[in-house]
């Protein structure tokens, strides 16, 4: 990626880069959004370069989205675990609450496998949040699921969204790691593929370039609505979180560029992604260490329960992320996921393999340090307990 951005094409300066841009989105980007869209997406019509809107994140779309949709004190039903940033700029401007819809999970010696999400949970949760006096404006949904096996069947995607229309909600689904799904027996279905919406005015879809092209410092996100409402509102969100026209320019160049990403960039990140999510897994077999088995996107969940003291809490919990972080390691711990036992982690396995194996060395350091203070602290409670 770093030689392709570095080429001569990229490399173009006009004097329309320099002024401030589009609120929404320079055209000539905006165009090559809604042809990459259509193309990646299998959408069975040209997707309209006006229906999409440009920002500066994947939290920044999602935040006016929110406040486009709702007033202060309204929730969206998302599934557990989602993107703790959608937390967090969602409640930052919008006031809005996310209901976290839980699935059980089932752990055994090696691996752990999610419920997936279904209509009948998605009922259930909206009957309660309705008796308890919320109003639900819609629910937010992640395909390629974060971190978890699953990819979204067209079928599923219809249950969703004529649930969805049943109750005139909202669907905002974020596909930010659609061209990141590396298992060789997987098909991603986008929501845009679909040849018949059941409420097009009220679905609207994520991509961010961050994750699928591993250029987060561009800071690029896009929305695309059928709702032209929704979308000239989302547009006076472009003066405080527009891009640079440089920025645009660039990536305009590396979307039209169609013959590279397929012959060239695809096929070697989904390789790496292979062996970086191998390498990492059979790690954790062979330590037996629960996990959510995925073949798409960059990071595994782990079930680090065993390593925490026991009873496990959301206290030891951060005690352990710390723990990691003075090892100069970021593993994300559940409860910023909003998850609702202790012990799971978000680990991002997308590195290169030098620094993959430094990660894994600093990692098993932590938890064999981790295991015999836990053991420590067993002993002493044993011996306070015969003493007594």
């Amino acid at each position: 990626m770093t030689e392709r951005l570095c080429q001569s094409d990229m490399n173009s300066i006009k004097e329309d880069q320099l002024q401030y841009p589009e609120d929404r989105g320079q055209l000539f980007l905006r165009e090559e959004v809604a042809r990459f869209l259509t193309y990646y997406c299998k959408a069975p019509s040209r997707l309209d370069p006006e229906n999409v809107v440009v920002l500066n994140s994947c939290s920044s779309v999602f935040s006016a989205l929110t406040m486009v949709l709702s007033d202060p004190g309204e929730a969206f039903l998302v599934p557990v675990p989602f993107y703790g940033g959608f937390t967090f700029s969602s409640h930052l401007f919008a006031k809005v609450e996310l209901i976290p819809v839980y699935l059980e999970t089932k752990v055994t010696s090696e691996k752990a496998h999610i419920l997936q999400i279904t209509v009948d949970k998605l009922e259930v949760m909206l009957l309660e949040a309705r008796v308890k006096g919320k109003i639900i404006r819609g629910i937010v949904l992640t395909n390629p699921q974060n971190s978890l096996d699953g990819i979204d069947s067209q079928y599923s995607l219809m249950e969703f969204l004529s649930f969805a229309k049943k109750h005139t909600l909202h669907v905002i689904i974020d596909e930010s790691c659609m061209l990141s799904v590396f298992g060789e027996d997987l098909t991603f279905h986008s929501v845009l593929s679909l040849t018949s919406l059941p409420d097009p005015e009220r679905t609207h879809v994520i991509w961010d370039a961050s994750l699928d092209f591993g250029i987060a410092g561009f800071c690029l996100s896009a929305l695309y609505t059928h709702n032209s409402l929704v979308a000239s509102a989302m547009r006076s969100f472009g003066c405080l979180h527009g891009v640079s026209g440089i920025t645009q320019y660039k990536l305009g160049r590396l979307l039209q560029d169609r013959g590279w990403i397929d012959e060239v960039y695809l096929p070697t990140n989904h390789s790496r992604l292979r062996e970086a999510h191998k390498y990492v897994t059979s790690k954790l077999e062979t330590l037996e260490i629960p996990f959510l088995p995925c073949s798409s996107g960059l990071s595994v969940w782990i079930n680090l329960k065993d390593y925490l003291y026991y009873p496990a809490t959301f206290e030891e919990e951060e005690l352990l992320y710390h723990r990691f972080l003075e090892s100069k390691l970021i593993l994300s711990h559940g409860k910023s996921f909003s998850c609702k036992t202790p012990g799971w982690f978000h680990l991002v396995f997308a590195e290169k393999h030098n620094q993959l194996q430094e990660g894994v060395r600093r990692f098993l350091l932590v938890l064999e340090e981790q295991k015999q203070d836990r053991i420590e602290r067993l002993l002493e409670d044993a011996l306070r307990e015969s003493d007594s």
